[in-house]
């Protein structure tokens, strides 16, 4: 992206009468810039307004009294744009443009006469404008360059003067603006104290941020401990936030069992009595490679079994400020289950898309 600034000091030719508060204002003003986003925009005051205007002429130049166009500088694409112009009183009716060059300036069309052999009398003569669009610009960054700007009473447009203007201007290049943007993430786990919904469940004890502590369960009540995800990053392809264990929760040789229910089709948790861990989220806009976006939350609360692969339990499809996700974890034994004190470990992991 360029910013460009142009600074368009005032000069004044003597004959007949000369504009004052008169300034030229180029729409871009970097060097070469194209036929197709120039405007050049004049602005003059004391216009003569009991004189009908036959003839608007406008020269391009290199010095205020010559008539060689700039270097690179092309008027064979432009045009008055009339209707934006009060110095003609907003109006194309009766007027045409005849394009020539100056000296030396063959083919740039850097003279420019715009008759009506009518005649209009300016009704705006403070701030009228003139306006020429579809010019490329001089190719040189730097220089000073002429824009003249003269009236006539006769379509000869040389004889019978009324009004008058030289304005300078500077072509200058853009300035290159650029910035990085390191790419963010931020992810943590923190806690959910007990009696607390979680995906349709409650909560019978509370957890830490690495801790998922059941305590005493037996084969009449099953255990619930959920913890918070939170999240934030900047990726343009978002992130998927995936769970996994090391194993199945164990005591030696002795580990509880897995539920049945998978990360692609999640079931209703048993009641109590039956042996199984197993995990939900209440996250309802999941994809993977799975094709069911809220398979955990509709249309009942879903548990999968954990495995010692990562399987989806949060996603973000772009940027995203702060999300919390609810993980809940549910364990239930049987009576024969074998006493003593499982664990395992598990894992979450954030993976943004850049």
């Amino acid at each position: 992206m360029g910013i460009t600034l142009s600074l368009v000091p005032g000069g004044l030719i003597q004959a007949a009468g000369t504009l004052t508060s008169a300034s030229i204002a180029l729409s871009d003003p970097r060097p070469d810039a194209t036929a197709a986003s120039v405007s050049y925009t004049f602005t003059g005051s004391s216009v003569d307004g009991a004189t009908a205007i036959n003839c608007v002429k406008v020269t391009w130049s290199t010095t205020s009294s010559g008539t060689q166009a700039p270097t690179g500088f092309s008027g064979a694409s432009g045009s008055v744009t009339a209707a934006s112009s009060t110095l003609i009183n907003s109006s194309a009716t009766g007027w045409s443009l005849a394009k020539s060059d100056g000296t030396s300036s063959t083919g740039q069309n850097n003279i420019y006469e715009y008759t009506n052999s009518t005649g209009v009398t300016p009704t705006t003569t403070s701030g009228a404008t003139f306006i020429i669009a579809g010019i490329t610009n001089p190719s040189t960054s730097g220089s000073t360059y002429y824009y003249k700007l003269q009236t006539f009473a006769n379509t000869d447009c040389a004889t019978s003067p009324i009004d008058n203007a030289a304005l300078q201007f500077v072509t200058t290049d853009g300035s290159t603006l650029s910035l990085t943007i390191d790419p963010t993430l931020t992810f943590s786990v923190n806690s959910i104290s007990s009696g607390q919904s979680c995906d349709g469940a409650t909560t019978t004890s509370g957890s830490t941020a690495t801790s998922i502590p059941f305590g005493n369960v037996t084969s009449a009540a099953n255990a619930v401990v959920c913890q918070d995800l939170q999240a934030a990053a900047n990726a343009a392809g978002g992130y998927t936030i995936y769970l996994r264990y090391t194993a199945a929760p164990s005591n030696g040789t002795n580990s509880i069992a897995d539920w049945t229910g998978t990360n692609a089709a999640p079931t209703a948790f048993p009641a109590a009595g039956t042996e199984a861990y197993a995990y939900t989220t209440d996250d309802a806009t999941l994809v993977g490679t799975n094709p069911t976006a809220n398979r955990f939350t509709s249309p009942s609360q879903g548990w999968a079994a954990a495995t010692t692969s990562n399987a989806e339990i949060g996603y973000e499809s772009g940027p995203v400020t702060n999300t919390h996700y609810k993980i809940g974890h549910q364990v239930g034994i049987s009576t024969v289950t074998n006493p003593g004190t499982y664990t395992t470990t598990i894992i979450y992991t954030c993976t943004p898309t850049y």
